[in-house]
C-alpha cells in the first residue's frame, strides 16, 4: 500500500465517522421539527438535546478532518472538486452554522416565540445539509466533477437524477441513525415510552430507507451506468454486507435489542460509503487516479506522522467525552430512581 493509498483509507474512515456521528446529529434535528406541538414535543425535544448538547460541536471534527486531508493529500483532486462543487458545498456550510447557532440560541433563550424560531431554524438546517451534501456524493460518484479547474457545470454537477436522489437518500439514512440512537438513550434515561415512539421511528424510517434505495438504483441505472456497474461488480460483496446489516437492524429494531441495532445500523451506513469507495477506486476524477492526485511524497510522508501523533491526542479525547457522557446519563438514572 502506497502512502496515498493509506491517506485515501483514513479520508474514508473519517467520512465514514462523520456519516455516522454527525449524521445522527443531523436526523435528530428531522425528529425534532417533526415532533408535535410546544407541549407534545417537549419530552422528544428534551431528549434531542440532552443527548446530542455535549457532542454535536464534536462530530464536526470530522468533516473538519476530510476536508483538510483532502486538500493537503490530493491538492489536484480537491481543486476542481471545491470549484465545481462549491454552490452545495457553501449551502451545507451555512447550514451547519445556522444550525449550531439556532442550537444554542434555542436554549439560551426563555420567550417562547423565540425558542420556535431558533427551533425552526435548527430542525430546517438539520434537513436541508444533509441533503446538499447527499447532492455532492452524487456528483462525484457519477463522473460529474471533471478532474480541470473550471470544466464543469456549477448547477447541472450537483442537481441531476443521482445527486438528487443520493440528497434524499442522506436525509432518510440521518434520520433512520437518529432515530436508532435515540432508542437506546431514551431507555437508558428511563423513558421507555419515549423509546417506543423512536422504536416505531426507526422501524418506519428503516422501510421507506430500504424501499428508496431500491428506488435509487433505477435512477442510477439510468443516469450513471458507470456507478451501478462498478456497485454490482466488485463492489458487490460489501453492498451485500450492507443489506443484511440493514435487515437484521429492523429485526433487532423488533427485538428491542437497542445496544446491537446501533453496531448494525452503523455497518449497514458504513458498508454504503465503503462500497462507493471500493466501486470507484483508483478513480478520484473522471480519468484521475488517486497515484495522479496525490500531493509530493514527502508531503504525504509528513501527513501520515503528523497524523499518527494527532490520533494519539484526538482518539482518547473523543473516546473520553462519548465515555463520561453515557456514564453521566447513567448516574442521573439511577439518581432519579432513588
Amino acid at each position: 500500500m502506497t502512502a496515498a493509498d493509506a491517506l485515501l483509507a483514513i479520508l474514508w474512515i473519517g467520512l465514514t465517522l462523520y456519516a455516522l456521528l454527525g449524521g445522527a446529529d443531523f436526523g435528530a434535528g428531522l425528529w425534532d421539527l417533526l415532533a408535535g406541538g410546544t407541549e407534545r414535543g417537549r419530552p422528544q425535544r428534551e431528549l434531542i438535546e440532552h443527548s446530542i448538547g455535549p457532542v454535536w460541536e464534536a462530530n464536526h471534527v470530522w468533516l473538519i478532518f476530510v476536508i483538510t486531508l483532502f486538500w493537503t493529500a490530493f491538492p489536484a483532486a480537491f481543486a476542481p472538486f471545491a470549484a465545481t462543487l462549491y454552490i452545495p458545498l457553501t449551502l451545507a456550510a451555512l447550514g451547519i452554522i445556522a444550525r449550531g447557532a439556532a442550537f444554542a440560541f434555542r436554549k439560551a433563550s426563555e420567550e417562547l416565540a423565540l425558542q420556535r424560531l431558533y427551533g425552526a431554524a435548527f430542525a430546517f438546517s438539520s434537513v436541508v445539509t444533509p441533503f446538499f451534501l447527499g447532492t455532492v456524493v452524487g456528483a462525484v460518484a457519477s463522473g460529474r466533477v471533471p478532474a480541470r479547474i473550471g470544466a464543469g457545470d456549477i448547477i447541472s454537477s450537483w442537481w441531476n437524477p443521482t445527486s438528487a436522489t443520493a440528497g434524499v437518500l442522506a436525509v432518510g439514512t440521518t434520520a433512520y441513525l437518529a432515530a436508532v440512537f435515540l432508542c437506546a438513550d431514551a431507555r437508558r434515561a428511563g423513558r421507555d415510552q419515549l423509546a417506543e415512539g423512536f422504536r416505531r421511528r426507526a422501524l418506519g424510517t428503516g422501510v421507506l430507507v430500504g424501499i428508496a434505495t431500491i428506488a435509487a438504483l433505477l435512477v442510477v441505472r439510468a443516469d450513471a451506468p458507470g456507478l451501478l456497474a462498478g456497485l454490482t461488480g466488485r463492489a458487490l460483496p460489501v453492498a451485500v454486507v450492507s443489506v443484511l446489516a440493514g435487515v437484521a437492524s429492523l429485526g433487532l429494531l423488533v427485538a428491542r435489542r437497542y445496544v446491537l441495532v446501533r453496531l448494525t445500523a452503523a455497518l449497514a451506513v458504513t458498508a454504503v460509503l465503503w462500497g462507493w469507495g471500493v466501486a470507484q477506486y483508483p478513480i478520484m476524477l473522471p480519468g484521475l487516479t488517486v497515484a495522479a492526485a496525490a500531493g509530493d511524497p514527502a508531503v504525504l510522508s509528513t501527513v501520515l506522522w503528523v497524523l499518527g501523533a494527532g490520533a494519539l491526542l484526538l482518539v482518547p479525547s473523543l473516546l473520553f467525552l462519548f465515555t463520561v457522557f453515557q456514564r453521566e446519563q447513567a448516574f442521573q438514572r439511577e439518581r432519579a430512581v432513588r
